[in-house]
């Protein structure tokens, strides 16, 4: 059969509201995905369909203290400790990063894909990484190349939901999110990371600080290997060192150098639809961007191509003519930027 054979009878049993003959043909779809190579895509059905099932489980008046009025509730306070749940098509292709941060993801790749050896072998299987280093340098997208290349989903943590004034719901709602990656094998990315795992001050008095260290740290401990921790911080200097220490990998993305640079710029423009209004002008932007992040230099060449795609005249050849006086003034504007931040 073919994915539109499977589709039509989604239709067909969905239109019938047969339910069980629906489930069923949805799960031959699942399956069919994964042996074509579209894990994504068989990732995000399954997601739908667990999601349904446990909505379907939850349906109707409940009985208030019963285990289901429970479930019910817990599962609508997790939604919202949970930014977004996705799944990612970046691969390696689209990371650009210096050798060494390169070969540990490569090998962090290679662990998980051989973890049935690995554990057969008696050894551990590295699940716990930490990003750190100038904002706009990569920690997000690393995440989602992970992600991408592991096939795996991934829970983007909501800090402003996850962190309550109340004495030890923090605590409870990180243990809520870990539970239910563990039971989706999934991954959970943590940003600004330091805001939770803070040094502990045993000089001053901040227990509740000291508390969801401690149950970070209990969270580390006892996390399934399947499941993967990816925190990202801009400081470091603000983690707490036994926090630091249960990470297996602590991978710093620094700022481009002018290599680096060169590649962002020809990833950016490979589908070929730009050209520059003069030629030898990396020699010039190369100047003017050292010292930004990939983010910064990105959004700034972006903006140039928008902007000269405006210019009316901006036609030759079905090529977009990028003005690189625009793409300067921009590159200026955002060092100006950081300098204000």
């Amino acid at each position: 059969m073919t994915q539109i054979n499977y589709i039509k009878e989604l239709v067909k049993y969905g239109l019938e509201n047969d339910q069980e003959k629906f489930k069923s043909a949805l799960n031959e779809l699942i399956e069919y995905a994964k042996q074509t190579k579209k894990t994504n895509y068989a990732l995000q059905l399954q997601s739908i369909l667990k999601d349904a099932i446990r909505n379907e489980q939850n349906r109707g008046p409940k009985l208030v203290g019963s285990p289901s009025y429970f479930t019910r509730i817990e599962d609508r306070e997790l939604n919202e400790l949970i930014l977004e749940k996705i799944t990612s098509e970046y691969k390696f292709k689209n990371l650009i990063a210096g050798k060494d941060v390169l070969e540990q993801l490569e090998y962090f790749i290679k662990e998980h894909k051989s973890k049935d050896m690995l554990n057969n072998l008696r050894l551990s299987v590295s699940n716990k990484i930490l990003f750190y280093g100038p904002s706009g340098c990569g920690k997000t997208l690393a995440s989602y190349v992970l992600a991408g290349e592991l096939e795996k989903m991934m829970y983007v943590i909501n800090l402003g939901a996850i962190v309550s004034s109340k004495l030890g719901e923090t605590s409870k709602n990180l243990a809520k999110v870990f539970r239910q990656a563990t039971v989706e094998d999934s991954i959970i990315f943590i940003d600004e990371f330091d805001s939770l795992g803070k040094i502990r001050d045993y000089d001053q008095d901040h227990g509740e600080m000291k508390r969801i260290v401690n149950t970070i740290l209990q969270l580390f401990d006892y996390l399934h290997q399947n499941s993967i921790i990816i925190a990202a911080t801009n400081q470091i200097e603000m983690i707490d060192n036994a926090l630091l220490r249960r990470f297996d990998l602590k991978i710093k993305l620094d700022l481009p150098n002018q290599k680096q640079i060169k590649e962002l710029i020809s990833l950016i423009l490979m589908n070929g639809q730009f050209t520059f209004d003069r030629k030898n002008v990396l020699s010039t932007i190369l100047k003017e961007a050292k010292g930004l992040s990939y983010y910064s230099i990105q959004k700034s060449l972006i903006g140039a191509i928008k902007r000269s795609i405006f210019d009316t005249n901006n036609n030759e050849n079905n090529s977009i003519i990028i003005k690189t006086s625009i793409w300067k003034e921009l590159l200026k504007l955002e060092r100006e930027q950081i300098k204000l931040s």
